[in-house]
Protein backbone atom coordinates (compact mmCIF):
# COMPACT_ATOMS: atom_id res chain seq x y z
CA UNK A 1 0.00 0.00 0.00
CA UNK A 2 1.15 3.14 -0.51
CA UNK A 3 0.28 6.67 1.48
CA UNK A 4 -0.85 9.15 -0.31
CA UNK A 5 -2.83 12.43 0.18
CA UNK A 6 -5.86 9.86 0.01
CA UNK A 7 -4.82 8.14 3.05
CA UNK A 8 -4.01 4.05 2.02
CA UNK A 9 -5.00 2.68 -1.53
CA UNK A 10 -5.21 -0.91 -1.76
CA UNK A 11 -3.72 -2.67 -4.64
CA UNK A 12 -4.19 -5.50 -6.39
CA UNK A 13 -1.21 -8.12 -7.19
CA UNK A 14 -1.08 -11.88 -8.16
CA UNK A 15 -1.13 -14.31 -4.92
CA UNK A 16 1.65 -16.06 -6.12
CA UNK A 17 3.61 -13.14 -4.74
CA UNK A 18 3.41 -14.69 -1.20
CA UNK A 19 5.00 -17.80 -2.66
CA UNK A 20 7.57 -15.87 -4.70
CA UNK A 21 8.44 -13.38 -1.51
CA UNK A 22 9.05 -16.31 1.15
CA UNK A 23 11.21 -18.25 -1.34
CA UNK A 24 13.25 -14.95 -2.75
CA UNK A 25 13.83 -13.94 1.25
CA UNK A 26 14.70 -17.18 2.20
CA UNK A 27 17.54 -17.86 -0.01
CA UNK A 28 18.57 -14.12 1.21
CA UNK A 29 18.17 -14.71 4.73
CA UNK A 30 17.37 -17.72 5.57
CA UNK A 31 13.69 -19.45 6.50
CA UNK A 32 13.35 -17.76 10.03
CA UNK A 33 14.62 -14.23 9.33
CA UNK A 34 12.04 -14.63 6.38
CA UNK A 35 9.25 -15.28 8.48
CA UNK A 36 9.95 -12.77 11.36
CA UNK A 37 10.15 -10.35 8.17
CA UNK A 38 6.78 -11.51 6.28
CA UNK A 39 5.20 -11.39 9.56
CA UNK A 40 6.31 -8.01 10.41
CA UNK A 41 5.22 -6.56 7.34
CA UNK A 42 1.71 -8.42 7.15
CA UNK A 43 1.10 -7.25 10.63
CA UNK A 44 1.76 -3.56 9.25
CA UNK A 45 0.16 -4.16 6.74
CA UNK A 46 -3.29 -5.25 8.68
CA UNK A 47 -2.74 -2.77 11.17
CA UNK A 48 -2.96 -0.12 8.47
CA UNK A 49 -6.39 -1.87 6.93
CA UNK A 50 -7.97 -1.74 10.07
CA UNK A 51 -9.19 1.63 9.19
CA UNK A 52 -11.03 0.47 5.63
CA UNK A 53 -12.74 -2.42 7.65
CA UNK A 54 -14.20 -0.31 10.09
CA UNK A 55 -15.79 2.85 7.75
CA UNK A 56 -18.94 3.40 7.99
CA UNK A 57 -20.48 1.67 11.59
CA UNK A 58 -17.46 1.48 14.59
CA UNK A 59 -16.76 -2.46 15.08
CA UNK A 60 -17.20 -1.35 19.41
CA UNK A 61 -20.56 -2.04 19.28
CA UNK A 62 -21.32 -4.32 16.60
CA UNK A 63 -22.45 -7.70 17.31
CA UNK A 64 -20.12 -10.35 16.82
CA UNK A 65 -22.46 -12.74 14.22
CA UNK A 66 -22.11 -9.25 12.11
CA UNK A 67 -18.63 -8.66 12.75
CA UNK A 68 -17.69 -12.19 11.67
CA UNK A 69 -19.79 -11.35 8.65
CA UNK A 70 -17.87 -8.40 7.71
CA UNK A 71 -14.66 -9.99 8.33
CA UNK A 72 -15.70 -13.13 5.87
CA UNK A 73 -16.51 -10.32 3.09
CA UNK A 74 -13.54 -8.31 3.65
CA UNK A 75 -11.28 -10.73 3.12
CA UNK A 76 -13.83 -12.82 0.17
CA UNK A 77 -13.90 -9.09 -1.86
CA UNK A 78 -10.08 -8.76 -1.76
CA UNK A 79 -9.17 -12.06 -2.71
CA UNK A 80 -7.62 -13.25 -0.05
CA UNK A 81 -10.07 -16.51 0.24
CA UNK A 82 -12.70 -17.79 2.21
CA UNK A 83 -13.32 -17.57 5.66
CA UNK A 84 -15.42 -19.26 8.75
CA UNK A 85 -14.95 -18.07 12.15
CA UNK A 86 -15.56 -20.75 15.66
CA UNK A 87 -14.92 -19.82 19.35
CA UNK A 88 -13.23 -22.38 21.05
CA UNK A 89 -14.02 -21.76 24.85
CA UNK A 90 -13.40 -17.98 25.82
CA UNK A 91 -9.32 -17.50 25.22
CA UNK A 92 -9.41 -18.89 21.47
CA UNK A 93 -11.10 -18.83 18.37
CA UNK A 94 -10.55 -19.90 15.04
CA UNK A 95 -10.01 -18.75 11.01
CA UNK A 96 -10.40 -21.52 8.78
CA UNK A 97 -9.90 -20.98 4.66
CA UNK A 98 -9.99 -23.64 2.44
CA UNK A 99 -8.62 -21.39 -0.32
CA UNK A 100 -6.30 -18.75 1.05
CA UNK A 101 -4.10 -16.91 -1.23
CA UNK A 102 -0.72 -16.58 0.44
CA UNK A 103 -1.06 -21.13 0.54
CA UNK A 104 -0.64 -23.09 -2.18
CA UNK A 105 -0.64 -27.15 -3.00
CA UNK A 106 1.92 -26.87 -6.05
CA UNK A 107 4.81 -27.91 -4.37
CA UNK A 108 3.76 -28.89 -0.71
CA UNK A 109 6.37 -27.69 1.67
CA UNK A 110 7.24 -29.25 5.25
CA UNK A 111 8.27 -25.96 6.48
CA UNK A 112 5.97 -23.63 4.78
CA UNK A 113 3.45 -21.17 5.92
CA UNK A 114 1.07 -18.09 5.58
CA UNK A 115 3.22 -15.68 7.59
CA UNK A 116 2.65 -12.58 6.07
CA UNK A 117 -1.17 -13.92 6.42
CA UNK A 118 -0.45 -14.36 10.28
CA UNK A 119 1.12 -11.45 10.96
CA UNK A 120 -1.89 -9.49 8.69
CA UNK A 121 -4.48 -11.28 10.95
CA UNK A 122 -2.51 -9.72 14.29
CA UNK A 123 -2.44 -6.74 12.93
CA UNK A 124 -5.96 -6.20 11.53
CA UNK A 125 -7.54 -8.38 14.74
CA UNK A 126 -5.25 -5.64 17.25
CA UNK A 127 -6.36 -2.41 15.54
CA UNK A 128 -9.72 -3.31 15.98
CA UNK A 129 -9.73 -4.99 19.39
CA UNK A 130 -7.58 -2.37 20.70
CA UNK A 131 -5.08 -4.16 21.88
CA UNK A 132 -3.17 -7.08 21.05
CA UNK A 133 -3.88 -10.09 19.69
CA UNK A 134 -1.95 -13.10 18.96
CA UNK A 135 -2.32 -15.49 15.92
CA UNK A 136 -1.33 -18.53 15.16
CA UNK A 137 -1.44 -20.91 12.11
CA UNK A 138 -2.47 -23.73 13.38
CA UNK A 139 -2.85 -25.87 9.70
CA UNK A 140 -1.84 -24.71 6.23
CA UNK A 141 -2.64 -25.80 2.79
CA UNK A 142 1.02 -25.09 1.75
CA UNK A 143 2.06 -28.31 4.28
CA UNK A 144 -0.12 -30.25 2.52
CA UNK A 145 -3.04 -29.85 5.27
CA UNK A 146 -6.92 -29.78 3.86
CA UNK A 147 -6.93 -26.02 4.86
CA UNK A 148 -5.21 -23.21 6.78
CA UNK A 149 -6.45 -22.44 10.28
CA UNK A 150 -5.39 -19.54 12.40
CA UNK A 151 -5.71 -19.41 16.29
CA UNK A 152 -6.20 -16.26 17.87
CA UNK A 153 -6.53 -15.02 21.19
CA UNK A 154 -4.26 -13.28 23.86
CA UNK A 155 -0.53 -13.88 23.91
CA UNK A 156 -0.57 -16.04 26.95
CA UNK A 157 -3.72 -18.70 25.08
CA UNK A 158 -1.93 -18.54 22.03
CA UNK A 159 0.80 -19.21 24.00
CA UNK A 160 -0.26 -22.57 25.51
CA UNK A 161 -2.04 -23.75 22.88
CA UNK A 162 1.56 -23.15 20.73
CA UNK A 163 3.14 -25.49 23.51
CA UNK A 164 0.62 -27.92 23.58
CA UNK A 165 1.04 -28.31 19.50
CA UNK A 166 4.92 -28.96 20.42
CA UNK A 167 4.02 -31.66 22.83
CA UNK A 168 2.25 -33.59 20.11
CA UNK A 169 -1.60 -32.62 20.80
CA UNK A 170 -3.95 -32.73 18.30
CA UNK A 171 -5.77 -29.36 17.71
CA UNK A 172 -9.01 -30.19 19.27
CA UNK A 173 -7.59 -31.56 22.33
CA UNK A 174 -5.13 -28.48 22.75
CA UNK A 175 -7.67 -26.07 22.80
CA UNK A 176 -10.04 -27.78 25.65
CA UNK A 177 -9.36 -25.55 28.51
CA UNK A 178 -8.12 -22.61 27.23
Amino acid sequence: MEATSQGERDVAVPGSIFVSLRRELEKEVGALPAVHALHSAGYAAGSAAAPGFSEGDGVDSMPEVEFWARVTTFFARRGWGTVSHRTSGEAVGLLTTPDWVEATELSPDEGASCSFSTGFLSGLLSELAGGPIAVLEVSCRSRGDESCTFAFGSEGAVHVLYGRLLEGQELERALDGL
